[in-house]
């Protein structure tokens, strides 16, 4: 396979180590493209207010990562842990270590300043497994401390089935594993070697024995009542047409969620894949991925935080909790203040689910129209950023059906001040040139006048709105223009072009 083109999944060989649940394809596990279920009470509860495993959820919670796991037992192309890094933003990345007391001090913390803080997690900077007795022992902390937030773990499960019980015991009720591959031969161009009980092991052998370890750990999770996330990291020419197959297999085995996210190579990161210059994915082929990989129960508000990361996901206000910057007296809790925010979230979702009926409502005469809108949001369900201060825009594909978050495109902030401003607007316009309007508090003159001229429609008119119902709304307009004579409608390019061959599997999907 070449680097240039992105295979399918029939290409590949079977998974060699297949053996777990209903298997891959046919029989009674869940398949990719089945129509998803609604969630039992219980499962909605788990995952109501935490931001990675809803995403209604992120718009309102936030959560913290704390870094008491500095060791790891494999070795990824597409990592390089730092552990006094405060300048880049990705996983693997903390600007200081800490003990679990620390943890629990700057936890503490963040709760009183923060009352939307829903979850506490365990992402690093190495593996939380591999780290397991200052894992546990933080999360026996801050249980104690903090009752009513949600700890959370991320681990590349080699480790994982010695610990489940553990894990469970700890009162864990959210496991994210790291899957990039269910077949050795694609495995060990990801992994170099992994390190198990005192033993290295690379090659075809290391991903082979990596593979089992991650599919028993997931089955025994699902078997817990644990929930899991799985992430795959998506490599063009290594693993893309491969990740439907470790799709239909994770959730086979009773994942819960899959997240697709697009590999982070810049050469500065100091990674294998980036100082050989493997180049990560673009914006189409990362969906086109995502859409093969069946779209149900796909995670695509995934912002790759730090490992240190602190507040709603697409910020971090870490630096603010370094531990030179607390007080020598220990925070209070603040258990009142996150009541309070869940009893103010409860009151917006009921408003946002009476908008969308009056939204759905409104474009029931679209018939197969779909466009899609960019959004600027700084959090709260709301399009409520300025176009000049957006770090990020949120991409949905609105329809009858309503609206469906596509993706969040990251771009160069354009209102920064002095040079290099038009350079970044351009880099906004071109990623977000599939979108046929783009929504935000304000707009500028200028950036205006250049998104017309690409095409894309400026709309400040729904500033402060529902952003399902302001994207709706932009939809009914959109259509009676079309009715109307005014516009015609053809459809928009994508950012980047894809294959025609998963160009194909997507469209099938």
């Amino acid at each position: 396979m070449t680097k240039d083109r992105l295979p399918l999944a029939a290409e590949l060989p079977p998974a060699a180590n297949c053996r777990f649940g209903a298997g891959c394809a046919d029989g009674d596990g869940i398949q990719p493209h089945e129509t998803e279920r609604p969630l039992s009470p219980e499962i909605a509860a788990k995952v109501q207010d935490h931001p990675c495993y809803s995403e209604q959820a992120h718009h309102h919670f936030a959560r913290m990562h704390v870094a008491v796991a500095p060791a790891c037992n494999i070795q990824c192309h597409y990592c390089n842990r730092k552990f006094d890094c405060a300048a880049e933003s990705r996983p693997g990345v903390v600007s200081e270590r800490l003990t679990p007391e620390q943890a629990l001090r700057k936890v503490m913390a963040v709760a009183q300043a923060v009352p939307e803080l829903s979850v506490v997690g365990i992402a690093g900077p190495g593996d939380a497994l591999a780290s397991a007795e200052a894992t546990f022992r933080t999360c026996a902390l801050v249980a104690q401390a903090l009752p009513d937030v949600k700890l959370c773990l991320s681990t590349n499960g080699l480790a994982l089935p010695e610990h489940v019980d553990a894990i469970v015991a700890a009162g864990v009720q959210h496991v994210t594993v790291t899957v990039n591959m269910i077949d050795p031969e694609v495995g060990e161009r990801i992994y170099p070697w992994i390190s198990l009980r005192g033993k290295r092991y690379r090659g075809r052998e290391a991903s082979r024995i990596l593979s089992e370890r991650q599919l028993e750990g997931i089955a025994r999770l699902a078997e817990k009542g644990v929930l899991c996330k799985v992430n795959s990291v998506l490599i063009p020419g290594v693993n893309d047409g491969h990740l439907p197959e470790v799709n239909r297999t994770v959730r086979a085995l009773g994942a819960f969620l899959h997240n697709v996210m697009p590999l982070l190579s810049a050469p500065e990161y100091g990674t294998h894949y980036g100082l050989c210059g493997q180049r990560g994915p673009t914006a189409a082929e990362l969906e086109a991925v995502q859409e093969a990989c069946g779209g149900a129960r796909i995670m695509r508000h995934c912002r790759q935080c730090r490992a240190d990361a602190v507040g709603l996901l697409g910020e971090d206000r870490g630096p603010e909790f370094a531990l030179a910057r607390l007080s020598v007296r220990p925070a209070a809790d603040a258990a009142q203040g996150r009541a309070a925010h869940r009893t103010v979230v409860d009151r917006r979702r009921e408003q946002l689910a009476e908008a969308r009926a009056r939204a759905l409502r409104g474009v029931a005469g679209v018939g197969a129209l779909r466009i899609r809108v960019a959004v600027a949001t700084k959090g709260e369900g709301q399009v409520n950023e300025h176009f000049g201060h957006a770090r990020e825009f949120q991409v949905y594909e609105a329809s009858a059906e309503g609206a469906r978050l596509v993706g969040v495109r990251r771009v160069a902030q354009y209102c920064v001040g002095g040079e290099g401003e038009e350079d970044a607007l351009e880099s906004v316009v071109r990623a977000l040139s599939d979108c046929v309007a783009v929504l935000a508090s304000r707009i500028g003159r200028c950036p205006q006048e250049r998104l017309r001229e690409a095409g894309i429609e400026p709309v400040q008119e729904h500033a402060f709105a529902w952003i399902e119902e302001a994207v709706l709304a932009h939809l009914a307009i959109y259509a009676e223009r079309i009715a109307g004579g005014e516009v015609v409608h053809a459809p928009r390019p994508e950012p980047v072009p894809v294959t025609p061959e998963l160009r194909e599997a997507r469209e099938a999907s």
